[in-house]
């Protein structure tokens, strides 16, 4: 029975298992992404996770802690040195699964599992679609209309047509048509 087993244990030995979430973790720090299967992905996010935390503390206890578990010293160097920097304001979800569809062969299905702060085409996405949205806002304070009427703030307050006086526009005269359409 498996009860209260919770994490995968990906078909491996312990050994096997540690060794292959290590270099996997160790990949993705030097790389920023790789392209692996669902089940290992999320394997490894539950694995990196808390090295990324562990790496916002730049002391020699930390980096002794990362260097056991990753076993690489470029890795440790390099998620010490600009990893961390990036993701010092992120309190946490560092990594993204984005699915890529099934394998030939085994049909397994494949993902990228990718660091979110070194996404740049994410990233520019997101800064290049940020436009001011305009929200529709409940009627305020009544306002009077001008015929002494009032209307609520957003309606137009309504009025007789033969009170309204005749505009410029309306009033041209049959001849003068082609001008006043090169104005509008």
């Amino acid at each position: 029975m498996r009860h209260q087993k919770k994490f995968n244990h990906l078909g491996r030995k312990s050994a096997h298992r540690k060794a292959m979430l290590s270099n996997m973790a160790a990949s993705l720090i030097i790389h920023k992404r790789i392209h692996t299967t669902v089940a290992k992905a999320k394997a490894l996010r539950v694995f990196v996770e808390p090295l990324l935390t562990k790496s916002k503390d730049d002391t020699t206890h930390s980096r002794r802690t990362v260097f056991s578990y990753l076993q690489s010293k470029e890795a440790v160097t390099e998620l010490f040195r600009e990893i961390s920097k990036k993701i010092m304001d992120r309190p946490g979800g560092y990594t993204r699964i984005l699915k890529t569809g099934n394998r030939f062969g085994d049909n397994a299905e494949m993902c990228l599992i990718e660091l979110v702060d070194y996404n740049e085409a994410m990233l520019s996405a997101k800064d290049g679609g940020k436009t001011k949205t305009t929200r529709r806002r409940r009627a305020g304070a009544k306002k009077k209309a001008d015929d002494g009427t009032e209307a609520v703030a957003g309606e137009k307050a309504v009025t007789a047509v033969s009170d309204k006086k005749p505009t410029a526009k309306t009033e041209v005269p049959a001849d003068d048509v082609s001008s006043n359409a090169a104005e509008v």
